[in-house]
């Protein structure tokens, strides 16, 4: 695994990784991970890639991971700033790798930042995308978070921690598990993955206030048809979740998001629902999921 840094959009460095195949790569995939986690998390993903000939890069997003410079689970500069950093990734690895297919994977929040990239640079050069473990949240949702967001900056500050609004967020995805031993059983139905994220120091911080804010304004702003419409029509996308997902309302919320692609005019779609919670890349039935991501890059490499 290559390890690198760039400057952020933002504030502060960006910390990257490259796994790379043996030989000339047939493909080029690139993560974008979620809310409180980072990149070598997907270690194992990306192995499996690597073995079919595909290089996997990512970098852990501003305040996440080995990037720093910045307050944790925080983002400098905002929720576009974010997805220039994702952006700059991109365009970096394709100087390197010219003429090279590339695909994305955007998991959870980085499935949100996905959509946002791919309204934001619908000229972007992709083959294919894949957006894991998203949703779709009502306006009214939408607007009592920003406006509760408002509220506990005043108390707190951009940066303070509001234990309100971490329990409304994700204390009500725990809730729909009421057999759950940890805070963090919603991510994984495999109690040796939840074992692991709540002994990782690095996973499953309380984001601040700001970063919360930030992440309810892009998903207001990915919802937005006339955002849908900029997308590049011909782009493959490929939705999936796990049917137990909360932060996809086990499965309506992805579906939605499926629909309202087509209802842009995006003539490739699919979805897929697994068996599984949120983290569906680390189920006990992952290697279904990988088969079928791996198929669906295969059928766009060409």
């Amino acid at each position: 695994m290559l390890e690198f840094e760039f400057s952020s959009h933002g504030a502060g460095m960006i910390h990257a990784y490259r796994w790379e195949p043996e030989g000339q790569p047939r493909g080029v995939v690139q993560i974008i991970h979620g809310i409180a986690e980072y990149v070598p998390r997907y270690a194992g993903f990306a192995a499996f890639l690597n073995a079919h000939g595909l290089l996997v890069t990512g970098e852990d997003h501003m305040g996440h991971g080995k990037s720093h410079g910045t307050e944790p689970c925080h983002f400098s500069g905002g929720w576009c700033a974010a997805v220039d950093d994702s952006m700059e990734l991109l365009r970096r690895t394709q100087r390197d790798y010219p003429g090279v297919p590339y695909f994305v994977l955007g998991h959870s929040m980085g499935s949100f930042l996905t959509r946002t990239l791919l309204f934001r640079y619908p000229d972007a050069g992709l083959r294919a995308a894949v957006i894991c473990g998203t949703g779709w949240q009502p306006a009214p949702v939408l607007a009592a978070g920003l406006a509760l967001c408002g509220l506990e900056k005043l108390r707190l500050g951009e940066t303070g921690r509001s234990k309100l609004l971490a329990n409304l967020m994700f204390g009500a995805y725990n809730r729909k598990f009421p057999d759950a031993r940890t805070p963090n059983d919603w991510i994984c139905s495999d109690p040796e993955v939840v074992a692991k994220y709540t002994a990782d120091p690095l996973c499953g911080q309380d984001a601040t206030i700001g970063l919360t804010r930030e992440m309810l304004r892009g998903i207001r702003m990915i919802q937005r048809p006339a955002n849908l419409q900029r997308m590049d029509k011909a782009l493959p996308v490929f939705f999936i979740a796990g049917r137990s997902d909360p932060v996809g309302n086990m499965g309506r919320g992805v579906e939605k998001a499926a629909t309202a692609f087509r209802a842009a005019g995006m003539q490739d779609v699919t979805c897929k629902l697994y068996d599984g919670r949120h983290e569906i890349l680390n189920e006990k039935n992952r290697h279904t999921v990988y088969d079928d991501v791996l198929a669906f890059y295969e059928r766009h490499l060409g």
